[in-house]
Order: structure tokens, then C-alpha cells, then sequence
């Protein structure tokens, strides 16, 4: 993904600079920059500037604050995948006495830890991380705010210990051990701890004047996988292609698909909204579209990766003020955009390439009750049950080596669907966690738990 294939159509493009042009007039930004993915490659990269005849590209810098998050994220999903750590670990098993070891791995993933938002006085972001040099120094006297794993809060502190986490199991510094086996990988040559030019310089930009004051930039030390990186518009698109994707180099497409699973709901307006988290990522309904990514927020800058993997787009919104445009709206009004304006074109249909007739003969329509499904062979080997009513469940199956199949989404994720035979061979019923399915409602002599009445269905008399 090095260069730019310009094949969104030209209303498309014009339409994605007008919005931007909008975000940085109205959200008063010293600079914004912004990259739109499809198809695995970038396809339009945008910018407005203050500065006339001089616009940032898709090789400048800026930093992305909590971005790194989801950089750590993954760095802890690759030592679960070793099996290095269980994701139910508690902390303390592996980093032992940081008074926060009750909370598991997954938990502090998902920000469901019962740690502080902040780290102790004074605030971290402005200043120097040698004023913070031991996990005790970030975490406090007083780490807990919450019961752990009883609600999603969101936790800078909690990101900084699987930071040291990754230290401890790798023996190495965590910026170390991101370059080798993240941002190497995918060639994200780019993102970096410290600024290399060209990068953008961070602004404040006054509330009531149209007056600028440097921010300063902070080496936030030990906090600094939870929110140091700088990084582009173009390697960021290609991380967004790697979250939707996956890259067996560094994480498998279930590994990062697990990351985009919701792990945690927001507060009560959150979940009205549509929003929650998964491991390491922000997941958001917007406009019937599920929405993955991360958002970024650090003094003078501002950043957004936002993603849409069924419609198989993502953009990049990065800009240079402590605040002002809201970038994560930016950047799902540009996956948007494309969307709408452009739909994904869905692959033409084939036959599968194999089929095992004892599964084929259990497609078709199955009951459970009264409830109808109909059961359908995917790829794969797998197959889908789904509702022959809006209002019930519908599920995808993985195969099993010994020909059962396991619930993959939903209600049904994790059970157990299999086809119970008679002596004969032939098919009695489905079993799927204990709901038995039948070819009729309550079929005769099927073994419908409770029974079935032996008079059979009837009218009123």
C-alpha cells in the first residue's frame, strides 16, 4: 500500500474534501489530514492547512495519542497466542506486586479493570514521564476506582501496565518490541516513538480568538503505550487494513477479529449510542454501520482510524490542536461517504467446491417448537441456522473435527450444534445446547423434551 490508486469516482473525492475542508475551517485546525482505504488500498488521501502553498501529505507526522492503544493491544494478543498468558490471567501472575493484579488481562483490555482514568497529579500529558518512572508512580496509592470487571471505564493507567506487561514477557522496551514485531511486519516505517520529520507541530488554538500557542511535546516515558506514538496517514491506513484483515506475520484475522468483538459496554447514554469496546478497540453503530477504531487525543493533536469492515472501507483523520474538529466524526462521515457513494460490489456468487452429503441432508427448514429456522451450508464446511422470523436469532457455525459444528456469533456463540442419527443412520433430530430441532413442529414421536401429545394438533371443537 505505498501508492495511491485513485479509483474512487470524482463526486466521491470532491465530496471527502468538502467534508474535511469543513472540519478544519469549523474546527479551526492549524492543519487535517485524511486517507480513505478500500479494497485493501489506499484510494484518496485529502488535506487542509492554514499555512498557504504548503499542505501535509500522507508522510507527515502526528501524534495519535490513545491510537497506541490498539498497537498494545495487539502486542498482548500476540503473547496470548504463543501461550505466553491466558487472556483470563489475572495481572498478578505475570507482573507481580502492582496493587492492580486482581484485575485479568482481558479486563484490562477492555477497560473493565476498576483502574483510574488518570494516573496521580500532575497531569501526565504535559508532562515529563521521568516524573513517573515505576508502575507505583502511575498507578498510585489508590489504583482502583471501580469493583473490578463490573463496568467499562476507561483507563490510561491500565494500558501503561500491559505496557509493561509486554516488557516483562519480552525482556525488551516496549517501543523495542513494537518495531520487530508490529510496525516492521506491516511496514509501518513511519511510526515511531519520538518525531522524525516532517511531522506537524502541536497547537492550541484559543477558545474565543483565532490565536495559536505551541504545545509542548513530552517523552510520556513509562505511559507510553497508552498514548506516545507518532505515526501517518499512510501507515495508518495500512494498520486499518491489518485490523480488518489480519497478517499471520503478526495476528491472524480470528486474533484481530476478536479484538473488534465487543468486550465491554459503554455508560447507559454509551449503549443508547451504539458504542463499546472491544480488546484494545472503540466499537460504535452509526447509521446501520458497525464502526471499529480508535480515537486519539493528546495535547496539540488530534486522530481517528475508523473502519467499516463489511463495507470494506476505513479512513484516517489526523490534525494538529488540542481542540477542535471532532476527527472520529470526520473519519466515520468519510468511511460514510464511500459507502454510500460507492457501495462494496459483492463477490459473484459461486457453488461450493465440495459438499458432504450427510451435511447436505440436513439443510433445509428445521423447528424448534413452534419457531421455524432454515439451516444452510456455507463454506468451508460450516454451516448458518437462520430465522425464518425477524425476530429470533440467527447463527454461524464452525466445523469440528468430529463432524459437530460450534456456534460462532450471537446467542449460539460457543454452543454446540450437532446431528443426532437413528440406529439406521438416518437423521432424528439437531441438538444445539440441549434445543432440540425437528423437521415438523413438535414432530411425532421426535424426542421433544417434555413429549409431545399423542393426540396430535387439532382445532378447537
Amino acid at each position: 500500500m505505498t501508492t495511491l490508486h485513485e479509483e474512487l469516482l470524482p463526486a466521491t473525492r470532491r465530496a471527502l474534501l468538502h467534508r474535511i475542508a469543513v472540519a478544519q475551517s469549523e474546527g479551526r485546525a492549524p492543519s487535517l489530514v485524511a486517507a480513505v482505504v478500500r479494497g485493501g488500498e489506499r484510494v484518496w488521501n485529502g488535506a487542509r492547512t492554514s499555512v498557504d502553498g504548503h499542505a501535509p501529505d500522507a508522510n507527515v507526522q502526528y501524534r495519535i495519542g490513545s491510537i497506541t492503544k490498539t498497537f498494545t493491544a495487539v502486542l498482548v494478543l500476540r503473547l496470548r497466542d504463543e501461550g505466553l498468558l491466558d487472556l483470563g490471567d489475572p495481572l498478578e501472575k505475570h507482573l507481580p506486586g502492582t496493587g492492580a493484579g486482581e484485575a485479568t488481562i482481558a479486563e484490562l483490555l477492555a477497560h473493565t479493570g476498576g483502574l483510574a482514568a488518570e494516573s496521580p497529579s500532575p497531569w501526565w500529558e504535559r508532562t515529563p514521564g521521568s516524573l513517573r518512572p515505576e508502575l507505583a508512580d502511575v498507578l498510585g496509592e489508590q489504583p482502583h476506582r471501580h469493583p473490578v470487571g463490573r463496568r467499562f471505564h476507561y483507563s490510561n493507567p491500565g494500558f501503561t501496565v500491559l505496557g509493561a506487561l509486554v516488557e516483562r514477557l519480552r525482556d525488551a522496551p516496549w517501543e523495542d518490541v513494537l518495531r520487530r514485531e508490529v510496525l516492521e511486519p506491516l511496514g509501518l516505517h513511519r511510526t515511531t516513538w519520538h518525531p522524525q520529520a516532517p511531522h506537524a507541530g502541536g497547537w492550541a488554538v484559543h477558545p474565543w480568538a483565532d490565536v495559536l500557542l505551541p504545545e509542548r511535546v513530552e517523552d510520556l516515558g513509562r505511559m507510553g503505550s497508552a498514548g506516545q506514538l507518532w505515526s501517518t496517514t499512510a501507515d495508518l491506513a495500512r494498520f486499518a487494513v491489518f485490523l480488518a484483515q489480519g497478517d499471520d506475520r503478526v495476528l491472524s484475522a480470528e486474533s484481530v477479529l476478536e479484538m473488534r468483538t465487543p468486550a465491554a459496554p459503554g455508560e447507559a447514554s454509551d449503549v443508547a449510542a451504539g458504542s463499546a469496546y472491544g480488546l484494545g478497540m472503540q466499537l460504535q453503530h452509526q447509521d446501520g454501520r458497525f464502526l471499529v477504531g480508535h480515537s486519539g487525543s493528546v495535547p496539540g493533536f488530534l486522530a481517528a482510524l475508523t473502519i467499516s469492515v463489511e463495507d470494506d472501507v476505513a479512513a484516517v483523520v489526523l490534525a494538529n490542536c488540542t481542540s477542535g474538529p471532532v476527527v472520529s466524526e470526520v473519519a466515520a462521515d468519510l468511511v460514510r461517504i464511500v459507502a454510500e457513494a460507492e457501495p462494496r460490489i459483492p463477490d459473484a456468487w459461486r457453488p461450493l467446491p465440495d459438499v458432504d452429503r450427510s451435511v447436505l441432508e440436513l439443510a433445509g427448514p428445521w423447528y424448534w417448537g413452534t419457531y421455524s429456522f432454515a439451516l444452510r451450508l456455507v463454506a468451508d464446511g460450516g454451516v448458518s441456522l437462520e430465522p425464518l422470523s425477524a425476530t429470533l436469532r440467527s447463527a454461524r457455525f464452525r466445523l469440528n473435527d468430529d463432524g459437530t459444528w460450534t456456534g460462532l456469533n450471537g446467542y449460539f456463540a460457543g454452543e454446540l450444534l450437532r446431528a443426532v442419527r437413528r440406529p439406521d443412520g438416518s437423521v432424528s433430530h439437531l441438538d444445539l445446547g440441549s434445543f432440540v430441532f425437528t423437521r415438523q413442529p413438535y414432530e411425532e414421536g421426535a424426542p421433544v423434551p417434555g413429549g409431545v401429545d399423542p393426540e396430535g394438533w387439532r382445532g378447537i371443537s
